[in-house]
């Protein structure tokens, strides 16, 4: 699996933990920036990460920021990205399993290293589950997404 994994300066801190965790767990982690704590946009670093998973070149992605929610909205703009602000390890890994979720998005001035260590691998090892009500359910949120 390849992760693309982004942050703005303010989430730039938690990146290298995050990437160091995906390296751990045998995860390929396509690092897309930000590479200092100079002051930039968050959108950006969404956007980079959601195109990863559009152009293939990623099977998910994790994106970072300050808190998490700036990335997430700006995230879920992208046509196919279903991102979600996840701060606790069931999120990390029900969101997977129940509703497709494809980016995870970490607020760094909220978790700290281990947690974002659990998230990881929570996510990594969530695998979405086929049965009919959470097909049914991201059929709908496709739906939305086409109708604008």
């Amino acid at each position: 699996m390849r992760i693309a994994v982004a942050a703005d300066h303010a989430g730039f801190p938690l990146k290298a933990i995050i990437v160091d965790e995906l390296t751990k767990l045998d995860v390929e982690a396509l690092d897309l920036g930000t590479f200092d704590t100079a002051p930039s946009d968050f959108p950006d670093f969404a956007a980079l990460v959601g195109r990863a998973i559009q152009n293939g070149e990623a099977e998910r992605g994790i994106v970072l920021c300050g808190s998490g929610v700036g990335v997430c909205i700006a995230a879920n703009k992208l046509h196919g990205i279903r991102a979600a602000t996840t701060h606790d390890t069931y999120s990390a890994h029900q969101g997977v399993e129940h509703d497709g979720m494809n980016v995870m998005c970490l607020g760094s001035r909220i978790i700290g290293e281990a947690l974002a260590r659990e998230l990881v691998q929570a996510f990594v090892g969530a695998e979405f589950q086929q049965e009919t009500r959470f097909l049914r359910r991201v059929d709908k949120i496709n739906a939305l997404e086409a109708a604008g």
